[in-house]
């Protein structure tokens, strides 16, 4: 579990860094975290998994290039979803350990949650950030839309990953009902502007293709959780 999370989180760090950062300052900025995520997982006796996260992370970027599908299709979100399904199945939620885990408290306002849980649920959360948006460009890059499709839905880029986080969140809780409400609500509000949709159809099919990838990603990260914890 945890050696999923210290995945998601490196990957979900070089995005969110290559969207926020200028270029010239990013290589500091990936040593600075490649040194915090070693020091992380060496208090938690998870070092191994830093240098699979840091090498998963390289081939993410080689192959993920800045706001552009994936440069040989869809394989980095493979990759993505091989390494965090192995890192699952082969370490779940451990007891405590390393130091970190004797100081992680035992109990919180959510109940019992291991510093593997937290760990995970942070990864998580940086993955669907930023991470969750290349994700949906490499599908749509590598379907039959458009590239000029995206300009039509400018609000994706903000939306997607808020509806990531929030159905990765219902999904947890087992808000059901209140997770179908969100996505009915989301097709609601996108309506007015896929029934001015051309003969093409290029709005509609890339509302559909973007929605849908982003749904899975997120639910993706939930069935991780529920794997790694048994439940």
């Amino acid at each position: 579990m945890i050696g999923t999370g210290i995945v998601l989180l490196a990957v979900g760090a070089v995005d969110l860094l290559r969207q926020y950062m200028p270029r010239r300052g990013r290589p500091a900025a990936f040593a600075l975290g490649a040194v915090l995520l070693l020091i992380l997982s060496a208090g938690a006796d998870a070092v191994v998994w830093t240098f699979v996260a840091l090498g998963t992370a390289t081939l993410w970027v080689w192959g993920t290039p800045d706001r552009r599908g994936g440069r040989a299709g869809l394989w980095p979100v493979v990759l993505i979803a091989a390494v965090s399904a192995i890192a699952v199945s082969i370490v779940g939620v451990r007891p405590q350990q390393g130091p970190l885990g004797e100081l992680w408290p035992v109990a919180s306002p959510l109940g019992l949650v291991s510093l593997d849980v937290a760990v995970f649920t942070v990864g998580a959360v940086a993955f669907l950030t930023e991470s969750g948006n290349v994700v949906v460009r490499a599908a749509l890059r590598d379907g039959s839309v458009p590239d000029d499709a995206p300009a039509a839905l400018k609000g994706g880029r903000l939306i997607g990953p808020l509806e990531r986080i929030l159905v990765f969140a219902l999904t947890l809780t087992g808000a059901f009902t209140l997770l179908a409400a969100v996505l009915a609500a989301k097709g609601i509000v996108r309506f007015p502007e896929i029934s001015r949709d051309t003969e093409a159809g290029t709005r509609a099919e890339y509302f559909l293709i973007g929605s849908l990838v982003s749904w899975v990603t997120a639910l993706g990260a939930a069935f991780l959780l529920w794997w790694g914890t048994g439940a």
